[in-house]
């Protein structure tokens, strides 16, 4: 579903808006059936740095995890299966996310860590019959709207002059623009690591990275009616899943505020080990106190920490095949 351009901005916004929103109605509903769900974070996490690597952008990143999340509510696969699955998720959406440059090559996917490392390799005729499957587990249809296809369009408003920071006017429109885009990229990513917000229309959470993004920068009003008319959602629509979200930040600061106070002890620790020079015995210093919450808030965090699967836990060993010849989806994984 590539969109040339900041589509956003031209006369037909609205109408490819609609279109979209439409288009969401449609997608299969994720039952979330799986018994590997605890594998997801990684795998979903796989995605998202092999994507960035190679620059693909978001609408790309998004696909693939979606892609690889309606595979395993209806197939129960081995790890390395699930490697492979999740690589070729990457390679179809970026085929029809993305330019034909911009696509990785197969010899530099075989050469990644975490293909080297447990002796995996894709080949073309492999590559050929997991497209095969994963097409014909969308019935052929890619045309599948994610909450990356929705932001640009929420953010071309996300913030203008008349709203107020800290109950105060602006004093920078640019600086806040900017931050509002970094920070809905990392709601945005954080939305692709737990499964719950398939539960939630794409729409509904690209407008809740936005509201989030709104409330965690001191943005007021929260939600304008600009933004409700645009999106159609009010903020009570929004809350369960921007709850959802906040909760997320919130363990990220918590983790940083962790990290920042380990680094100061060990800083400590190494200063009283190590006599001060002669020109300083009579010096003391005060060390300052670790970074306020809202010094983080400042510092947009692109990436949260990947959970590893474990390995050694065995793993389903069918093979990758249909649990059932039905071609819609079955109620419930086979193991």
């Amino acid at each position: 579903m590539e969109l040339e351009g900041q589509w956003w901005k031209g006369q037909l916004a609205a109408d490819i808006y609609q279109a979209l929103r439409l288009k969401e109605r449609k997608l299969s509903t994720f039952k979330g059936q799986s018994s590997q769900l605890p594998l997801r974070r990684y795998f979903a996490d796989l995605i998202a740095i092999t994507s960035n690597h190679f620059k693909l952008c978001p609408a790309a990143r998004h696909l693939a995890v979606y892609l690889l999340d309606l595979f395993m509510d209806r197939y129960v696969l081995n790890i390395h299966q699930l490697h492979l699955i999740s690589l070729s998720c990457l390679l179809l959406a970026s085929k029809f996310e993305g330019r034909e440059d911009q696509v990785p090559k197969l010899e530099t996917l075989n050469n990644l860590g975490c293909m080297t490392s447990m002796n995996l390799v894709l080949t073309k005729q492999g590559l050929l019959h997991i497209e095969l499957l994963l097409l014909r587990n969308v019935q052929w249809n890619l045309y599948l709207p994610t909450a990356a296809h929705f932001i640009d369009y929420y953010l071309s408003i996300a913030v203008q002059e008349g709203d107020l920071h800290n109950g105060l006017p602006m004093s920078n429109l640019d600086k806040a623009q900017l931050y509002m885009s970094k920070y809905v990229d990392y709601f945005l990513e954080v939305s692709l690591q737990d499964h719950v917000f398939l539960y939630f229309a794409p729409s509904l959470v690209a407008a809740a990275c936005v509201g989030s993004s709104r409330l965690i920068l001191n943005l007021s009003p929260t939600w304008p009616p600009r933004l409700q008319r645009l999106t159609s959602y009010t903020w009570e629509n929004l809350v369960t899943c921007a709850e959802k979200l906040l909760i997320a930040h919130d363990g990220d600061v918590q983790e940083s505020n962790k990290q920042e106070d380990q680094q100061l002890r060990q800083q400590q620790q190494q200063q009283q080990q190590q006599p001060p020079p002669a020109s300083q015995q009579n010096v003391y210093y005060s060390l300052g106190q670790t970074a306020a919450v809202g010094q983080y808030l400042l510092r947009p965090r692109y990436s949260r920490q990947v959970s590893r699967p474990i390995f050694y836990l065995p793993a389903p060993t069918v093979p990758l095949t249909r649990p059932c010849q039905s071609h819609h989806f079955i109620t419930r994984t086979e193991i």
